[in-house]
Parts: structure tokens; sequence; C-alpha cells
């Protein structure tokens, strides 16, 4: 992915420690950028919910595999969106089968919200499988500056 202006691309190996490091970048770019405090707080669970996805359920917690994380902010004059993209190496999914967390069967599962949570937390959100194999989830939050 890129946009061409304040692009970020991190590789990591998909072990749950990198996530510190994932976290730092993420709320540093969005500081600035010019997020409130409360925007700032739910894009950055979002990315990270996006990232443990990817090393747990995309690559198998397989420390040999890599998440990649791109980041960027467009248009490159006056920045209004900042998009993050997560990609694994897993074999995919398909996102039309994700179960419904909030469907009464499924209350009490001790899995299944992340991608639910990522869709509320960020302002547009696409999950796609990538010609080269793994997943995308491609997130878009709009940049309302403190003011």
């Amino acid at each position: 992915m890129t946009c061409g202006y304040r692009d970020v691309h991190l590789e990591i190996h998909s072990t749950i420690e990198a996530l510190d490091l994932v976290q730092a970048v993420t709320e540093h770019i969005a500081r600035r950028l010019g997020f409130d405090e409360e925007s700032l707080h739910w894009t950055a669970m979002a990315v990270r919910e996006s990232v443990v996805n990817a090393i747990t359920h995309g690559n198998g917690s397989d420390p040999a595999k890599i998440v990649f994380v791109d980041y960027c902010a467009t248009p490159e004059a006056r920045p209004a969106e900042f998009i993050v993209s997560v990609r694994d190496q897993g074999p995919g999914f398909d996102p039309d089968t994700l179960k419904d967390p909030l469907a009464f069967e499924n209350m009490l599962s001790t899995s299944g919200r992340g991608v639910f949570m990522i869709r509320q937390f960020m302002d547009d959100v696409s999950i796609r499988r990538m010609p080269e194999g793994g997943m995308e989830v491609r997130m878009m939050k709009h940049i309302r500056p403190n003011e």
C-alpha cells in the first residue's frame, strides 16, 4: 500500500511480543496527525486487534511467518484519512462466514469478536484475500484533529 505521504511499513515476526512495537508506532503516527485521545485509543485498539488476528489466526503464531503493517495518511496536502493495512501469510478465510458475535448462540463464545470490534472502531474496513497469499485488513479512520 502506498499513499505517497507519511508512509510507514513494518514487517514483524508472528509473535505477541511484537504488539508493543505496533502499538507504539500506531499511537505515534496518530498523535502526529492530530488525533484526539479517544480517537487515538480506538484506532490503536483496532490496529492491535487486527495484528493479533494476523499473528494467531492468520499465521498460526508461527514466528517464521511475517505480518506486514502499512500506515499512510492521505491526501498529501492536508491529510484527512489515516489508513492502516495489516496483512498475514496465512491460508486465508471467507469474511462472509464470520459469526455474528451479538447473536444469542455466540454470546458466550471466547473468540469471534475481533473483526466486529475493528469495524466498530474504524470508519471503513475491508477484508480481502491477497493474490500473493494471506489476508489483508484495510482500516481507515477520518482525521479529526484536536481543535
